[in-house]
């Protein structure tokens, strides 16, 4: 199975989009580590403390199978962070999966990742895509080759479920008509 980082703010990320994707992942045989811009425990916005593996500086796109960015109101904090642009770069120069939802797809349209593809993020933040050259789609959880983005914490087991569609495929893309509901599949 694949090696997953996810990407989550030091504080105020979405607790259930952590739980919710990383049960998700975990139950598909994916080890998932968490990286953050600071070492040590990461407190989501409702609690949940979650146990930092690596510093977004100390990490490359290439040496995981997916990387995944979390959102939450945390997450603005990492819009434009060298290192999570990097990162996001870098995953997509190895052509490796790439996930983001609630307010995280930002960073991949910050990246320069989503020019001319279909994505979704939290309903406040479209205009953020649009400027980026995205073409943002009201569906909930939306996957475009190897990038899935979600719109939000309720979505977060879709999400999960499409990122590990993504893995379990030929990395470039999901089967047309994959079942994973509510899923535009590109």
């Amino acid at each position: 199975m694949g090696d997953v980082l996810m990407v989550i703010a030091p504080e105020r990320f979405r607790d259930e989009e952590v739980s919710g994707t990383r049960e998700v992942l975990a139950a598909e045989g994916h080890v998932v580590a968490v990286a953050s811009t600071r070492a040590g425990t990461a407190v989501g916005a409702d609690g949940l403390r979650v146990a930092v593996d690596h510093r977004l500086a100390d990490v490359r796109g290439d040496e995981w199978d997916a990387v995944v960015f979390i959102g939450g109101p945390g997450a603005r904090a990492i819009w434009s962070d060298p290192d999570a642009i990097r990162l996001a770069r870098e995953a997509d120069a190895a052509r490796r999966v790439i996930g983001a939802i609630c307010v995280a797809p930002v960073i991949l349209a910050h990246a320069g990742l989503l020019q001319g593809r279909e994505a979704t993020v939290w309903p406040g933040e479209r205009g953020r895509l649009a400027i980026a050259g995205a073409l943002t789609s009201p569906l909930h959880v939306v996957v475009d080759g190897r990038l899935v983005t979600a719109d939000g914490p309720a979505q977060a087991h879709r999400f999960g479920v499409a990122v590990a569609a993504a893995l379990a495929g030929s990395g470039d893309h999901l089967t047309p008509g994959a079942s994973v509901p509510e899923i535009w599949v590109g």
